[in-house]
């Protein structure tokens, strides 16, 4: 398998339990490349792993499985059960809820929340996106969110996953379902956004409060969400 050949690769990545204090510092630089990721078979041909390349999410998703195979792959996929159909293809429905032993929403302890209410069209998607009939059932969540204007400055003594939360925006309808979280990536101790940035093409370091303030000037803009990644 295509993926085999980077394992040995990964290992040599793995960092130990400290990693977490200062996530993902091996990958800044590395390119960002929408969507790199996929089962090695049709419909997404793509391979399980690699550390060449990321989009938001799957810089996340590889910083938090600390370079383990087996653990990205729990990550990913519902139960650990690769397949194009039991991905966590929706951070809102599927990534949150099927990662719960990993991750915990923290969002309510670090200021005053509002609800963003959230209808993932599943099946929609699959037939607008990915031209597949399925029979997934459309699925609502209610997401805690920190207003911009609720949001003070974060102190934390670990990183923690900042999901940023929009209204309803114009890819919706693309894609035929409802979308709200837009970006994600690591809040670090010291004050820095790690993340895989699409505008300026790698994994980078901003100061987060900065990167805060010019999201919440973007239209559909609604807040942050908080999410503590578990021991």
């Amino acid at each position: 398998m295509k993926w085999m050949a980077l394992f040995v690769f990964l290992v040599a990545c793995s960092v130990p339990e400290s990693h977490k204090y200062d996530i993902g510092t091996e990958y800044v630089g590395v390119p960002y490349v929408a969507d790199p990721l996929g089962e090695e078979m049709p419909p997404d041909t793509d391979p399980l792993m690699r550390v060449d390349a990321f989009d938001c999410t799957t810089f996340v998703e590889t910083a938090v499985a600390g370079g383990d195979v087996e653990k990205l792959t729990r990550i990913r996929y519902k139960n650990g059960n690769i397949g194009f159909s039991a991905r966590n293809h929706f951070i809102e429905t599927d990534w949150l809820a099927n990662n719960a032993d990993f991750v915990t929403d923290v969002t309510a302890q670090y200021g005053k929340t509002a609800v963003r209410h959230v209808v993932i069209d599943k099946q929609n998607w699959f037939r607008v996106v990915h031209n597949i009939d399925s029979d997934a059932p459309i699925q609502t969540v209610d997401l805690n969110y920190i207003p911009y204007e609720n949001l003070g400055h974060i102190t934390t003594s670990e990183p923690l996953i900042v999901l940023f939360i929009d209204d309803k925006s114009k890819i919706s309808d693309k894609i035929g379902t409802d979308l709200a979280v837009k970006h994600m990536g690591f809040l670090l101790p010291n004050g820095t956004f790690r993340h895989a940035s699409s505008q300026y093409g790698r994994v980078i370091d901003v100061d987060f409060d900065e990167y805060v303030a010019r999201r919440a000037s973007g239209t559909n803009a609604l807040g942050i969400m908080l999410v503590k990644i578990n021991d």
